[in-house]
């Protein structure tokens, strides 16, 4: 799948350990608890379902999900910080939608920080609603925890 987008040809590819290097330092950058190259090649070894999207051979974002019975489960989505609010999470998230209808699931579910309101908005402006809560799902500063909120969307 591609795409042209405020001016830039994206598309989707599978996420490979060719780019991996790539994918963990986007990580490392975008977030204080990032996921670990370990978690990253644990997702190509389970076969989920893991896409990066590109420009011109660089890295955009990427996503991370796993497929249930009639539910898919989004584990990770990152857009490069110096590409965020250009719209690339909604392009990444509309791609995981149409995959997951290709695989005959009804539900997307996520989790994402009690503290990342912006997320929070994007979700639900792509139609994602809160369902609850888990109490401390996400490491934190000074070995605490943080409480996640519970999204879905129907397809």
């Amino acid at each position: 799948m591609s795409a042209v987008f405020k001016s830039v040809e994206a598309q989707f590819e599978p996420m490979t350990q060719a780019r991996l290097g790539e994918i963990v330092a986007i990580e490392r950058e975008a977030y204080e608890h990032p996921w670990s190259p370990g978690n990253f090649a644990d997702t190509l070894r389970s076969g989920y379902e893991a896409q990066v999207l590109t420009a011109k051979d660089q890295v955009i974002g990427y996503f991370v999900a796993m497929k249930g019975v009639d539910e898919v489960h989004l584990l990770n989505i990152t857009v490069r910080p110096e590409r965020q609010g250009e719209g690339w999470g909604q392009v990444m998230l509309d791609a995981l939608a149409i995959w997951s209808r290709g695989q005959g699931a009804q539900w997307l579910w996520l989790e994402v920080r009690v503290g990342n309101v912006r997320a929070q908005r994007i979700y639900e402006r792509h139609g994602y609603r809160r369902v609850g809560e888990r109490r401390s799902y996400y490491p934190a500063q000074a070995g605490k925890r943080e409480d996640a909120v519970v999204m879905s969307l129907k397809l």
